[in-house]
């Protein structure tokens, strides 16, 4: 199952480097000191997000907000960032 969440990455003020929020994703947040870093983080926690949904077994994925209706800050921009959660455990 594929998911895709806006990210909005903000530039930190103290040098190189991006904090990451995702508005949909209550609470995840990442960083990494150059923006490659960061994408690959965001990634990580969202995915750690939606598999804690899935071990939980609520499976309350939220919908993803429109672009349009995320609030940016100077600076801030968005990035769309897709995660690959497997549903069932590999046959090996």
């Amino acid at each position: 199952m594929t998911f895709t969440y806006p990210a909005v990455f903000t530039p930190k003020e103290e040098g190189k480097g991006y904090h990451v929020t995702f508005p949909d994703l209550e609470c995840c947040e990442a960083e990494g000191p150059d923006l490659e870093d960061a994408v690959e983080n965001a990634r990580d926690a969202a995915y750690n997000w939606l598999m804690v949904e899935l071990e939980e077994q609520t499976y309350e994925f939220p919908s993803q907000s429109h672009i349009e209706d995320i609030e940016l800050s100077e600076g801030d921009f968005v990035k769309f960032i897709m995660v690959s959660v497997k549903l069932l455990p590999d046959n090996d």
